[in-house]
């Protein structure tokens, strides 16, 4: 049963979710939306019954002390309401009700008839999923962001890709298929983070996701210290490919071939948006951090590029492309083993990303093992 007692009249409601699992390639999409719930202190005002939906064998329940009492905290999705400012920080607000969870383990039809419970008795006008996926691009380039669309009406008026994915897929998917038979507009935005450094976190990935998600919106997100970690995370990854010279070697490889794809984006629609972007980050109500991916500072350790198994600290030589084949469950396809969850490489999809690295018009790399 779903309860919304003290749960506001909401304004323009939008409903931006991401779930932790196999669509969520260092942890970049949920720690997303835990960034926007933390900046703007979002209030939990449901949650759904872990018991429907989690195996717990496979998402354990974990035990802290609270005051000397012991409690537990069982995996499950969240929702919360925070009510945000215009691009300017003030005017016209709107409310984003935040989901944030974990894939669920089974009754995938029944948690998105229940999220869409959510979304009808909120008055949700669009439903935003967020989403990483690996990819042949550079860490050292921006992330490349896809936002998705099975509407063909909303893909036009929002300048979306259609999406023309095949193949297995994740909650992501389900999600924005049960939106598209409800009547639901849905969005699914897709951060494209290198394979070869999986491993979370990756405050670049979430970055470029809040960035994109400004875009779509018309909002401004203050960004906290995530521009920091986002420059910490780039020095920390230069530093461990400078070490070895096949890995530089292979990042220039793709460093080339993304420099070549990006060619035709450098339009004048695509410096406007940057443009735009920067003149709210100039804005003292639009919050702290500037919005930028690159620049390099100290501090980070050399666990990203660490096979664990091994101990070794720079990934394998890359395979080639033709020789990955689409697994599910197994993450090794796309790179070296040193990824903490399972992610499909999106260039098994058969509209993964060009040579580049970038999404393609699909829903990502998704299955239904969490």
């Amino acid at each position: 049963m779903i309860e919304l007692e003290g749960v506001p009249e909401l304004i323009d409601p939008v409903m931006v979710a991401a779930f932790e699992g196999w669509n969520d390639a260092g942890d970049a999409a949920s720690a997303a939306v835990a960034h926007l719930d933390r900046e703007w202190k979002g209030e939990v005002f449901a949650a759904l019954d872990a018991e429907d939906y989690y195996d717990f064998q496979v998402n354990r329940p974990t035990v802290f002390l609270d005051n000397g009492v012991r409690k537990i905290t069982w995996p499950t999705t969240r929702l919360s309401v925070v009510r945000v400012g215009d691009v300017n920080g003030k005017g016209r607000k709107r409310d984003l009700v935040l989901v944030r969870g974990i894939e669920p383990s089974m009754r995938w039809r029944s948690f998105c008839n229940e999220i869409l419970g959510f979304a009808h008795e909120l008055g949700v006008e669009m439903l935003v999923v967020l989403g990483s996926l690996l990819g042949d691009t550079p860490h050292t380039r921006p992330v490349p962001v896809s936002g998705v669309t099975s509407d063909a009406d909303l893909a036009t008026r929002l300048d979306l890709e259609e999406s023309r994915y095949e193949g297995p897929t994740g909650i992501v998917g389900i999600l924005q298929e049960a939106c598209t038979h409800a009547g639901v507009p849905a969005v699914s935005l897709w951060a494209a983070v290198p394979h070869y450094v999986s491993q979370p976190p990756n405050p670049k990935a979430s970055l470029a996701l809040l960035n994109r998600l400004e875009d779509l919106l018309g909002i401004s997100i203050p960004l906290g210290e995530l521009s920091e970690d986002a420059r910490a995370w780039q020095l920390g990854v230069d530093q461990l490919a400078a070490e070895d010279s096949e890995v530089a070697e292979y990042v220039q490889s793709l460093e080339e071939a993304r420099d070549t794809a990006d060619l035709p984006e450098a339009s004048g629609e695509a410096i406007a948006r940057e443009f735009e972007r920067y003149l709210r980050r100039r804005d003292p109500q639009s919050g702290p951090g500037v919005a930028t991916e690159g620049g390099l500072t100290e501090g980070r350790d050399s666990s990203y590029l660490r096979d664990t198994a091994s101990g070794r600290t720079r990934p394998p030589r890359p395979v080639s492309q033709e020789s990955r084949e689409p697994r599910t469950g197994d993450d090794t396809a796309a790179g070296p083993k040193d990824t903490a969850q399972d992610h499909g490489p999106a260039e098994d999809a058969p509209d993964g990303p060009d040579s580049a690295g970038s999404p393609g018009p699909e829903d990502g790399p998704e299955s239904g093992e969490s």
